[in-house]
């Protein structure tokens, strides 16, 4: 288990040196100095405050003047201030003396003409700054109706039940399916399992398969496989099963369209992978050839589809389609900080998710300015037929020790790493109690197919 394959424990190229990276939630007022901190919505919220402070130095200026002397202008009940005409001490209008009445006149009107120009351009601002704030939320809106637009009210309102805060310490848990159907066909079960746990603060990110064949009990349904949850109770039921699998709670879920993917890879200009084993896909006629290398869009798809012409067979083609996932969100990471939120859009073509894009932009703007140490790993399993059904078996002992350390933000497949106590007493991680396959398992894997098979890459 030293050498689990689908390891990629290096940094992400995150950009951590970048001078004034924004690594505060687009929410936040704590921005870096020289950045743009203010709420998306913050333009409606300066101009009334600024708004307000005018009229109260407005009012507080006309206190001071005796009432009877207060001049009207245009700008009354705008919220600015209009200027008053020079009043004298007893509340009359104040006369110049005749060898400066002219200047002095002169001068107040282009005083009074300066103000007037300088209110015009305050107002005007005002008015595009609001205008601006109105189409950027209108924007946001309309990206996040596309990301979770693939969910409708009753699916949306089930899921939120299922769904957890995050945990004390910040960390949290996804619960990450996909279809690989292609167009034209219509996918009832997930044929993509994975459980992701993310630590923004210590810039830490787990991506761990679970295969699509695991033998699990499903209440009502008997002995099922875990991607047939989508399929009995949809986007709910697939994150309490997964929930209950790793005996971990779930924060948010996301569903990649893998179709949709090979667009996107193309909009990043292609993905670099390292791919494990040369291989001929019958299906799409594309071959790869192994080593580190310049995916587009195609062939991005082909290697995450292929599990035929590989030596571990949906092992291999699940470890492929974690490498493509890491490469993704290295190339996100890799862009300007003006760039992130246009490819996050991009991205939000081929995902259905409870995220909004404000928690997209922000989680990707820390680990940009943090850096990502990103952990890929399996489940522990094996094949195993029964009843001349094929599934896959856990292996129970390896799958809570490996959950543990990825709860305690270590290597998932360091065997070697000491598991801090809280994690090592924790029982339900990991616990899997779900799983339907055998218990005693050691003599089913001598013959049998396992995570280990899958070709290692470093």
């Amino acid at each position: 288990m030293a050498n689990r394959p689908g390891k990629h424990s290096a940094p992400l190229n995150s950009g951590t040196s970048r001078r004034g990276a924004h690594s505060a939630p687009l929410g936040s007022t704590q921005g870096r100095r020289g950045s743009h901190s203010a709420p998306v919505t913050s333009a409606g919220r300066s101009t009334r405050s600024a708004q307000a402070a005018r009229s109260r130095s407005a009012q507080a200026d006309a206190s001071r003047t005796p009432r009877a002397s207060r001049a009207r202008s245009s700008f009354e009940g705008t919220g600015f201030a209009p200027t008053a005409s020079p009043v004298s001490a007893a509340g009359g209008s104040q006369s110049f003396a005749a060898t400066d009445s002219l200047a002095h006149a002169k001068a107040a009107r282009k005083k009074s003409r300066g103000k007037k120009i300088a209110l015009g351009i305050a107002a005007a601002l005002v008015v595009i700054l609001a205008g601006a704030g109105t189409a950027l939320a209108l924007y946001l809106n309309g990206i996040n109706a596309t990301i979770q637009g693939g969910l409708d009210d009753a699916e949306f309102k089930e899921l939120g039940e299922q769904l957890a805060p995050a945990k004390a310490d910040g960390s949290y848990y996804v619960g990450i399916f996909g279809s690989d159907a292609r167009k034209g066909e219509t996918a009832s079960r997930s044929d993509v399992t994975m459980l992701a746990r993310i630590d923004p603060d210590k810039g830490v990110g787990d991506l761990i398969s679970v295969p699509r064949d695991t033998m699990i009990n499903i209440e009502g349904h008997g002995t099922q496989k875990i991607n047939a949850a989508y399929a009995f109770g949809g986007p709910s039921e697939a994150v309490k099963t997964l929930s209950t699998f790793a005996g971990v709670p779930i924060t948010h879920y996301v569903e990649v369209h893998f179709e949709e993917l090979k667009d996107v890879v193309n909009e990043l200009g292609g993905i670099q992978v390292n791919v494990p084993e040369s291989f001929y896909s019958d299906t799409s006629g594309i071959s790869l050839e192994a080593g580190e290398q310049t995916l587009d869009g195609d062939q991005a798809l082909a290697f995450a589809r292929e599990r035929h012409a590989t030596r571990a067979g949906d092992f291999s083609r699940a470890q492929a389609q974690r490498m493509i996932i890491e490469a993704i969100v290295e190339k996100v990471l890799s862009k300007s900080i003006t760039e992130i939120p246009g490819t996050v859009e991009s991205l939000a073509r081929c995902v259905t998710t409870d995220y909004s894009v404000t928690d997209l932009v922000s989680l990707a703007l820390t680990f940009k300015d943090k850096g990502l140490t990103m952990y890929s790993a399996a489940c522990p399993s094996y094949t195993l037929n029964q009843d001349g059904i094929s599934y896959v078996g856990t292996q129970y002992a390896e799958w809570q020790d490996m959950m543990r350390r990825v709860d305690a933000g270590l290597d998932p497949t360091d065997t070697s790493a000491e598991i801090p106590e809280p994690q090592a007493s924790d029982t339900e991680l990991g616990a899997a109690t779900n799983a339907a396959s055998p218990a005693e398992y050691r003599d089913l894997m001598a013959d049998a197919l396992t995570t280990d098979d899958v070709v290692d890459v470093e």
